[in-house]
């Protein structure tokens, strides 16, 4: 599916299912809630902490996926409220990023020690 298409499922899901979008400061804060518990995996599975529950580790890689999901699909939600083509919004981002930083990590001597 396309991020185009992707949009367009998300605003059919919300007014079939949620009736309409929660203002953008309740959807910021999702936004927030959501990366939050994004880190407190990655915190366990890359970082020090350890799980609470050892079971749960042993589906922490899909419990990831679901939140970085989780993430896509509330910042989609603002997208769509602010009238953002994330399309199009992501290709100028790229292009930003080339643009300014097409040489710059190659000259990095922390990321290419020789």
């Amino acid at each position: 599916m396309t991020i185009a298409e992707y949009q367009q499922k998300v605003d059919a899901w919300i007014h079939k299912y949620g009736v309409r979008y929660f203002d953008e400061s309740t959807n910021m804060m999702l936004l927030m809630e959501e990366v939050g518990e994004l880190s407190r995996l990655m915190a366990r599975k890359f970082g020090e902490q350890s799980f609470k529950n050892p079971e749960h580790a042993s589906t922490v890689d899909q419990q990831i996926a679901d939140e970085m999901s989780d993430i896509i699909f509330v910042l989609t939600c603002l997208s769509n409220q602010m009238q953002i083509d994330l399309t199009s919004s992501l290709e100028r981002n790229f292009a930003k990023k080339t643009n300014r930083d097409g040489g710059r990590h190659l000259q990095n001597e922390k990321l290419n020690p020789h």
